[in-house]
């Protein structure tokens, strides 16, 4: 997979391409986990060595709201049957138009993905860096988390309610701060990290890959890992 620091060629048959050029300043750690983080650094979860699980890729899309750099996020509705109702990156299963999984594939995947759940323009995100392929062992998805500059924003919301419930983006203030911050315990015994912002808990796969982001770009503040939220936390 392309990494932040190379550049796939754009062409006139629609190739995506990876640039770190014009990136505001706080973004730059986040250039250098792309760069350097290993598979083994952001979960234990990784992918299958005979090459089983289904191909997909989310959309980590950084941009500059009115409390400052955020992230866009979106809740999957509750009808469906992989991770309903959770909060999630926007993203899915890679298309056979999407091309080649270990190229543009999961790029492309990404962006059409965003596209389709929340309404979002690619043309307005510049695609700057992905992160090692993960695995999410309850739907069998080796994920490629795709990091995204929302350089001209445009209007998102819920496209199709059959798959989304709702679209909105979160302050990275608001996943740092300590209060926002708790550990989950799954029914399996599992644990990790959560958040609690926008009247949502994040938790899973995104929590896991926001927690290494923040922690890894130095961003990260002291929290209590001891606070535990349950799964049916509004209920």
């Amino acid at each position: 997979m392309t990494r932040a620091s190379e550049t796939v060629s754009g062409t006139q048959d629609g190739s995506v391409a990876l640039s770190a050029e014009g990136l505001p300043g706080w973004l730059r750690p986040v250039v250098r986990v792309a760069e350097t983080v290993r598979p083994v650094q952001l979960s234990r979860f990784l992918p299958p060595e005979n090459g089983a699980g289904r191909q997909s890729a989310v959309l980590i899309l950084f941009g500059q709201g009115e409390c400052g750099p955020e992230l866009l996020l979106m809740e999957r509705a509750s009808s469906l049957r992989s991770h309903a109702g959770q909060p999630s990156f926007p993203g899915g299963a890679l298309d056979p138009e999407d091309g080649d999984p270990q190229g543009e594939g999961p790029l492309r995947a990404a962006l059409r993905e965003a596209e389709e759940e929340t309404g979002l323009d690619p043309s307005g995100v510049q695609l700057f860096g992905a992160l090692p392929r993960l695995y999410i062992p309850v739907s069998g998805f080796v994920v490629t988390p795709v990091l995204g500059w929302w350089r001209e924003p445009s209007p998102v919301g819920v496209v199709d309610p059959a798959e989304t419930a709702r679209v909105f983006t979160v302050p990275v203030a608001d996943l740092t701060n300590p209060d926002n911050r708790a550990t989950t315990v799954h029914p399996s015994g599992h644990r990790g990290p959560a958040f609690l912002v926008e009247s949502a808990l994040v938790w899973g796969f995104t929590a896991g890959v926001i927690d290494r982001l923040l922690h890894y770009a130095g961003w990260e503040r002291p929290w209590d890992r001891a606070r535990q939220v349950p799964l049916d936390w509004r209920s």
